[in-house]
């Protein structure tokens, strides 16, 4: 299915978070409305929606950022229906040449332990996993 790439629009926002819910992405710490805001207000060209070219749904997305040490992916999410067409490695090779373009040196990612489809499917894609222990602060 040919898929369109582009940078997200405001328009997009019901549809991105559908999707999201679709693939079970949003959990209660998190607000899909703040994320996306914080996002396009910081590297909007990083987050990137895919779009069935014919009928212009939004199937795709994936959001980046790189701090200029490291880059990172999140809500890289396909639309259940759509799944194992190759869309989620071409949303993800697109994200890969615009961090390269940055001079990115390296992509980090995190899963869920208990998705083993998506571990299955990043290390199918040559990510492997890091021997760090990942921490976080919530600072709202």
């Amino acid at each position: 299915m040919p898929l369109t790439i582009r940078p997200f629009q405001e328009e997009d926002t019901e549809d991105v978070i559908a999707l999201w819910q679709a693939c079970g992405l949003v959990v209660p710490q998190n607000d899909p409305r703040a994320d996306i805001q914080h996002k396009i207000r910081f590297q909007p060209d990083l987050f990137l929606v895919g779009c069935e070219a014919e009928s212009g749904r939004l199937l795709a997305t994936a959001m980046a950022g790189y701090e200029g040490h490291r880059g990172w992916i999140n809500y890289l999410a396909v639309a259940p229906d759509s799944r194992r067409q190759g869309i989620g490695r071409e949303m993800l090779a697109t994200v890969e040449a615009r961090l390269r373009a940055l001079g990115c040196p390296k992509i980090n990612l995190q899963v869920r332990g208990s998705n083993t489809a998506v571990i299955a499917f990043y290390r199918r894609l040559g990510f492997r996993e890091d021997e760090v222990v990942s921490l976080g602060k919530r600072l709202n």
